[in-house]
Formats: structure tokens, sequence, C-alpha cells
């Protein structure tokens, strides 16, 4: 074993996000373009992420049009997630750009950015340790203090918010706010972006903090709308719904809407009017009121054409927004359209093929469905929610095989992806597969106790095994966990069939055909009722499973 590079300090402060995978790039990339150019090109979007300084290098096939935009048309900020992405996608990389039996050392590692925290997990679980092994060290040498100027750092948070890097642009954006005097023109760039950054880690809070102070230290209209807008975004898009207050945020999202209006400038106005009236849209649909929602992006459309060439990214979103609200009312060819259209100004933006496939899918056109989710898979690193959705495809279809390959990936892409831990745990078990499907169902747990999918299968699984009370037991937390999951009823109903509680099956099993009436159902059903010599109802529910049959 050698190491394939010199000791790579891992401090965050002197470079910020990536400093490792920078080291190791700076390493690997010259190396592999001599070998196969088409290895970094594969690549390009988390090599170009993470050490911008090697983008003249690197042979661009994928990027989306905010490359080439203006600082204020940049209006989307990567979700959380995408570090993972660019982490596996990196991943990947090193696993084919390093001879076997090298080792890596770094050091500082507990003072690292999250970026590469994240980066070195992902490696350190995919990458056997006989071609790479991973030394991580806590100590080592302080780096001077950061005596970034202002606009140094400003360049610093900027490529934070294009790239995704949440945590560093919070750190840095909170220096640069030290840095630059309450009110300005640049002090308020780096607090908008801070809060922003804030919000998407969940740090409400601190976020809300953020644009009060903002409010306290200018006077300025526009300063003011944004602020508005931003406080209100943080309760419309918490994540978990008993901590939005949708009140609140009508009441400063009609304070932005009326700043907004108030604005001097044409297209500055239609600009931030547009914007205002998307997000009361989310608020009305918050609210269950899809048809208000829809009105109000409309509107929100039409300013958009006052933009002409602008904002495309805006106009992207808001006909995106448009499809989803169409579908919802039922109006799937004119969802269709606008999706196209969203898809039509960013070929290379991964979101919208993802949502028009999921629209496609429940339409039954399964072909196109398929082929939106592989374009997804193309646009950009690893994308775990693609090969979830081809996996449910895959199962629709009858291809357990492929199915559970595709849910495979996205557990080696995300461990932490519940959904396919249940998915993969019922088609293993369908298959007979079940100590396979007992693991998954045990990993499962461990990221959430009770979930009563979960709790079906095992039950499942445990009755199959004979382990009849211990099926009893995860069955009965699965009802009263879900009452409304059939399986869970299903299930419950075959157990107690296995028990000699019969009566008990049919009560369990009639409960299940009332939520979801499905042939494996009625034939059960029918089997306990043979069994209590009520052979007139079993014909009838074996007539029933062969229609559905």
């Amino acid at each position: 074993m050698r190491l394939l590079t010199p000791l790579i300090d891992g401090h965050r402060r002197p470079r910020g996000p990536y400093t490792v995978a920078a080291a190791l790039l700076r390493h690997l990339v010259p190396q592999a373009l001599e070998r196969d150019g088409d290895l970094v090109a594969a690549h390009d979007i988390e090599i170009r992420a993470a050490a911008p300084e090697l983008a003249p290098l690197v042979p661009v096939r994928r990027t989306t049009i905010d490359a080439g935009l203006s600082e204020d048309e940049r209006i989307l900020v990567p979700a959380p997630r995408r570090t993972l992405r660019l982490a596996n996608g990196l991943a990947e990389f090193f696993m084919v750009a390093v001879r076997p039996g090298q080792a890596i050392a770094v050091c500082n590692g507990a003072e690292a950015d999250p970026t590469d925290t994240e980066l070195l997990d992902v490696m350190m679980r995919r990458i056997p340790p006989d071609l790479l092994t991973i030394m991580r060290y806590s100590g080592g040498p302080d780096p001077p203090p950061d005596t970034r100027s202002a606009d140094e750092l400003w360049a610093l948070v900027d490529r934070c918010m294009r790239d995704g890097f949440l945590h560093a642009a919070v750190e840095l954006g909170e220096r640069g706010m030290a840095r630059t005097e309450p009110g300005g023109q640049q002090w308020w760039r780096f607090a908008q972006r801070t809060a922003t950054a804030l919000g998407g880690l969940g740090r409400t809070d601190d976020a809300r903090a953020i644009w009060d102070q903002v409010r306290a230290a200018s006077q300025d209209p526009a300063m003011h709308a944004a602020s508005a807008y931003g406080t209100a975004m943080l309760d419309a898009r918490h994540p978990d719904p008993a901590h939005r207050d949708l009140g609140r945020a009508r009441r400063w999202i009609n304070e932005a809407i009326a700043i907004s209006t108030l604005l001097p400038e044409p297209l500055d106005r239609a600009f931030k009017l547009g914007f205002d009236l998307n997000g009361l849209a989310l608020i009305e649909l918050r609210h269950g009121r899809p048809g208000a929602a829809l009105s109000l992006v409309e509107s929100a459309v039409e300013l958009a054409r006052e933009l002409r060439e602008r904002h495309p990214l805006h106009r992207m979103v808001l006909l995106a927004n448009r499809a989803q609200l169409l579908a919802a009312l039922g109006h799937v060819k004119e969802a269709m359209e606008d999706y196209a259209a969203a898809i039509a100004l960013d070929p290379a933006f991964p979101d919208y093929y993802l949502e028009r496939g999921n629209l496609l899918f429940k339409l039954g056109r399964h072909e196109e469905a398929l082929a939106d989710f592989e374009r997804a898979m193309r646009a950009g690193p690893p994308l775990p929610e693609a090969y979830y959705n081809r996996a449910e495809l895959h199962t629709v279809r009858g291809d357990t095989d492929g199915a559970l390959a595709d849910l495979g990936r996205v557990i080696e892409l995300d461990p932490s992806y519940l959904d396919a831990y249940i998915n993969r745990a019922g088609l293993l078990a369908a298959v007979g597969r079940d100590e396979e499907a007992l693991a998954d169902v045990v990993a499962g747990l461990v990221l959430e106790p009770g979930n009563p999918h979960l709790l079906t299968v095992l039950g499942q699984l445990e009755t199959a095994a004979g382990r009849l009370a211990a099926a009893g037991e995860a069955l009965d937390r699965a009802v009263e966990g879900a009452p409304g999951l059939a399986a869970a009823w299903g299930n419950r109903g075959v157990l107690r069939y296995a028990a000699g509680d019969l009566e008990g099956a049919v009560e369990d099993l009639s409960r299940a055909i009332e939520l979801r009436p499905e042939p494996d159902l009625y034939t059960n059903r029918a089997v306990a009722l043979r069994a209590l010599g009520r052979a007139a109802e079993a014909d009838a529910d074996e007539r029933r499973a062969d229609r559905l049959s």
C-alpha cells in the first residue's frame, strides 16, 4: 500500500468546500485524461463543482443554462441532497481512476467542510479498501486566520450557492456580513444568500433572524420585498406540516406583493412580482386550493412575458409549477405542453424529467415515462429518485429483477432512502427471498422504528416462518399505525387463518378488500369462508378474483 498523494490537510478554512476532493482530483484528472478522456467527461459536473480550477481541462458534456446567466438570474438553489449526488459521482470516478493498493491520509478531518465529510463517508462505504484505503485524522496544523476581503468572500459564497454548498455559504456569508456595512448593497448580497442557505438547511429560526436584520438595517423597498418573501417561504416550504404557519406566511407574502407592485423599474417589478405571486400560489396549494394557486401562477407567467429573454430560469420554474397544477386538476394535455416548454429552456435540468415521467407513469404511458426517468439519470450526477421511479415502473410491468436492481442502486447511493427498503423488502418477500427481505426490514426499521409498511412485511415473513406470535405483534402495530393500509389487514387476515381464527381472518380480509379490492385478497377470503362452511360466499369471492385477475 502506498499513498496516492502527500498528506491532505482537510481543514475547510483556506479553501472551503471539497478541499479533500480537489486535492485528489488535481492528482488524478491529468492522469485520467491521458488514459481515458471519456471517464473525465462522464464526470464533468462533479469534477468542475469540486475543483473549479480544473475546468479548463475537463470536456463539458452536461451543463445547465445557469452557467451563462448573470448573478440576479441564477434563482435556483440546489437542495442539500445535491452534495450526496456529487459525492457518489466523485466516488465512482475515483473507483475507476485509482490504481489498486493505494491509500490517502487526511488530517484535520474534524475541521473539514461537510462536503468533504460526506464524500469521505461515501468513499469509505463504496470503495473497497483493497482499492483505496482511507485514513482520517482529527488533528493537524491550524491554518492562519481568514483575512480575505469581502470581494474574495463574495466569490466563494456565489460559488457555494450555485453548487449547493449550503453549510459553507452560511459560514462564509456570515463572515462577509461582518466585514461589510449593514444595509449596504454588498452586505445585502451576503445577507440574502446566508438567509436562503439557512432556510435550505432547515435552520429556520436563524434564517428568520437574518431577514429581521435586513428589515432593521435597510429602507430599500427591494430588500424589504425580498425579505418578506424569504420570511414567508420559511413557513410555506417547511418540510414538516406541523411547523408551517400558513397564516403568517400569507401575511408576509402579501407584504412582499404590496412592495413589489410599487417598484419603479418595469422589468424589476415584473420579475419580483411574478416571484411573489408564485410564492402565494404555494401557500394556496398548501391550503388545498389548487385552482387559486393555478390562477396566481398564470398571472406570474403573464408577467414573465414582459421579461422577454431575461430570467429564463424564472420562466422555467413557473411553467413547471403550472404543469404540476394543471396535472393535479386533470388538464393533462396542457400540463404536458408546459413540461415540454420548461424542459426546452434547460434540457440538462433533471427535475422536470422526473415530474413529467411520474405523470406519464400514472397515465399508463410506460415507455415515455421510462424515457424521461432515464433522461434524468443522464442529466447529472447519480440521482437516487430516478432509479427509485424506474424501479416502480419495472414492478408494475412485472420485471422483478429490474426493480430489485434499481432499488439496490438507490440504497447504494443513499442508504437512508427508506422507501427503497420498503419496496425491496416487499419484492424480496414476494419471490421467497425471505432472509434478504428480513435484512431490509431490519435496516428500514433502524431508520424509522414502527414504520407500518415494514411491520407489514415483517408480519408476512414471521407468518411464513411459523412465528405466529411475533407476526401478530408486528401486524397489530402496523394496523394501529396505519389503519388505511390494506396490506396490513390482508396479511393479518392470513396470519389469523394460519392461527385457526377463521372469523378473524374473514373480518381482516374484508377490511382489506374495502380499502383495496385485489384478486389475492378475494382468493384468501374465499379460502377462509370455505373453511367456515360458507361455500356460496366463497364461490362469489373466487369469481371476483377471476374477474380482477
